[in-house]
């Protein structure tokens, strides 16, 4: 890419100061938090993130949005709260361990994942068919929940 040309793409700006600015939509993508970029730009004009720069925050609903490095962007994805700190623009959509570096998750830990509970009423595998004191008894437990 030309220097002519990098200076006329909106998405790489440079506002003056060295810091670049990319497409939210893009960045997402590259940074792997969605597996198209057709998606992320839904997500983003669904009005599901919210952006801080210094002390203001934006509810962005533009997928065109540029963000730059130091922004906090905000939001849920699969009932879980992400809060990530930009840390630089990326230039492709490589592999996870490149897109990690793109960002600081500064998420709360996901909730602990419930424990499937054992069955109230167990037969031994190879007990047969269950007798009709097995059925009733499984047909009280039933009526109880």
């Amino acid at each position: 890419m030309t220097a002519a040309a990098a200076a006329s793409d909106p998405s790489r700006s440079d506002n003056g100061q060295g810091q670049e600015s990319q497409r939210l939509d893009k960045w997402l993508w590259q940074a792997r938090f969605f597996k198209t970029r057709t998606l992320a730009a839904k997500f983003v004009s669904d009005g599901n993130v919210r952006v801080t720069r210094g002390e203001t925050t934006t509810r962005l609903d533009k997928p065109s949005a540029a963000i730059r490095p130091g922004d906090v962007i905000v939001f849920t994805r699969s009932e879980r709260l992400r809060i990530i700190n930009i840390l630089a623009c990326g230039a492709r959509r490589g592999p996870a361990s490149e897109a990690q570096g793109l960002y600081e998750d500064r998420s709360p830990p996901p909730p602990p994942k419930e424990e499937k509970r054992a069955a109230p009423f167990a037969r031994e595998k190879g007990m047969g068919r269950p007798t009709k004191k097995d059925r009733r008894a499984l047909a009280a437990l039933r009526s109880d929940d």
